[in-house]
């Protein structure tokens, strides 16, 4: 009976709710405003819902990652004020030319130092994305394929999907985690296990050669994870392949009538994920109003518009996944994630190797 109670106890606990200070929110809506650059333009719904909850004008801009990063860059040079706080991605060049230099830093709400893990706070991690390997599953009932390593042979050939590294910044980061030390380590272990010998570097690791061996295997690269997973998954056309690509695709499965599965087993890693930072200015000219959306951003209630779907997970544990989803600690688990700084300090070297290869 006792361990019934504890179950249910934890089954039925209500979630934990957040409140700002009385002070920052008076200080807030004192400034009146606040601007935010935005690297998703799901940021005009919790915009438009902080505004209706407490008077502050929000004005949001929606950019691109690398426009957002130059434009903050440029301004964080010359000392110009253009946004509060900013909601940025590709971790490598925000590390390198946003929070290096300076430009913008981390704001951690008091009452959530003790909820974010705090790997997840400096930076201050937002929101993550999943990428997976992914199969059609009309014409294969299980996965085709359980090693990235399997792509590389030749029955394989022109059958591996992936976007260009070169069109997307956290593609790119990918390929250049896979060349870490972690990452490059645990791609030799899979070699072995897959062919039964070690193996043979011609690279500088076996990252290196993962990568070289793909794009021997003549590769072919999309424009759009959209597109990819709408040619992937279409029926009675006996599709063979699979792809490295966005999570969420797989939410129009029904609407679209995709047949598209996850290969949740991949060795070493089933795909990679990737965040996005909420940053305050330096020069913010709100930094109340900043805080207060911040904080804002971090509750169920401010993640609504991202949370409305799968394939997309908050840093705060407490905001649940979408149902039917997997949670950020499962995916955490299998997928490869980036390490800021270094993916700031090798990924020219990735992408001069890959252009060697490529073009």
């Amino acid at each position: 009976m006792r361990l019934k109670a504890l179950i249910l106890f934890f089954l039925f606990v209500p979630s934990v709710a957040f409140a700002a200070s009385a002070d920052l929110i008076a200080a807030a809506k004192k400034e009146g405003k606040v601007v935010v650059y935005s690297i998703t333009s799901r940021i005009a719904n919790a915009a438009k819902d902080f505004e209706k909850k407490y008077g502050i004008t929000v004005n949001a801009y929606n950019l691109k990652d690398f426009e957002l990063i130059e434009k903050v860059s440029q301004e964080g040079k010359n000392n110009i004020y253009g946004a509060d706080f900013i909601i940025a991605q590709d971790s490598g060049r925000v590390f390198g030319e946003i929070i290096k230099p300076g430009y913008a830093s981390s704001y951690i709400p008091e009452d959530m130092k003790n909820i974010i893990p705090k790997k997840y706070q400096d930076p201050l991690y937002f929101s993550f994305i999943t990428k997976v390997f992914t199969y059609n599953s009309e014409t294969d009932l299980f996965p085709p394929v359980n090693n990235v390593w399997e792509l590389t042979e030749k029955k394989w050939a022109k059958k591996f999907w992936f976007k260009d590294p070169l069109k997307e910044g956290v593609n790119a980061n990918f390929l250049t985690m896979v060349t870490s030390p972690e990452v490059s380590a645990r791609l030799a272990d899979a070699y072995e296990r897959y062919f039964g010998k070690k193996i043979v570097l011609t690279t500088p690791n076996a990252g290196y050669e993962w990568i070289k061996s793909i794009i021997d295997n003549q590769l072919v690269m999309f424009t759009s994870d959209t597109k990819m997973a709408g040619a992937l998954g279409e029926r009675g056309k006996n599709i063979g392949a699979v792809s490295l690509g966005t999570y969420s695709k797989l939410r129009s499965r029904k609407k679209k009538n995709l047949a598209l599965m996850p290969i949740m087993g991949m060795e070493p890693f089933a795909g990679f994920f990737y965040p996005s930072f909420l940053l305050i200015r330096s020069n913010a000219k709100n930094p109340n109003a900043a805080k207060l959306f911040v904080e804002y951003l971090l509750t169920e209630e401010g993640f609504k518009p991202w949370s409305g779907s799968l394939g997309t997970y908050s840093s705060n544990p407490n905001i649940r996944q979408y149902p039917g989803d997997n949670s950020l600690d499962i995916w955490s688990r299998i997928l490869v994630f980036e390490d800021p700084e270094y993916i700031f300090e090798h990924r020219g070297e990735v992408e001069e190797f890959w252009n060697s290869l490529v073009y």
